[in-house]
C-alpha cells in the first residue's frame, strides 16, 4: 500500500503518438515519439521518445499514430536496447488481450490526469 502523498508524485499526462517504429531485434518493443505537452524555451513542442512492449498486439503499429493515451511522464529515463525511454504508456492486459487506455473526450496533449 502507498499513501496519497506517494501517489500524488506520479505525473500522468495525455500524450499523442506522432510516430512509431519497430525496434529491430526486439520482439515486443515499439519506439514511439509522443507529444506530452512539453515545450522548449521558444515554445516549440518537444516530443518524448517512449519505448513500449506492445508490438505483439499490433499487426501494423502505424495505426497508433495520432492516437492519444495516458503516460507517466516523471519516471527516471531508462535505456532499453540502446534507446532512452522517457516515460511509460498506461495499459491494461489480461491473458492475451491488451487494452490501451484512452480519453473519452478530445483533450489536448499534455492534459494532466487528476
Amino acid at each position: 500500500m502507498i499513501n496519497y502523498d506517494d501517489f500524488s508524485k506520479v505525473e500522468i499526462r495525455i500524450g499523442e503518438i506522432i510516430s512509431v517504429e519497430i525496434v529491430e531485434n526486439a520482439d515486443k518493443l515499439l519506439r514511439c515519439m509522443v507529444d506530452v505537452g512539453d515545450v522548449d524555451a521558444e515554445g516549440n513542442s518537444t516530443p518524448r521518445q517512449i519505448l513500449s512492449g506492445i508490438r505483439e498486439y499490433f499487426e501494423d503499429p502505424q495505426v497508433l499514430v495520432g492516437k492519444k493515451f495516458p503516460y507517466v511522464v516523471n519516471l527516471e529515463p531508462r535505456t532499453i536496447r540502446g534507446f532512452e525511454s522517457q516515460g511509460m504508456i498506461l495499459a491494461a492486459s489480461h491473458e492475451d488481450v491488451l487494452a490501451l487506455l484512452s480519453p473519452t473526450s478530445d483533450v489536448p496533449s499534455g492534459t494532466k490526469i487528476k
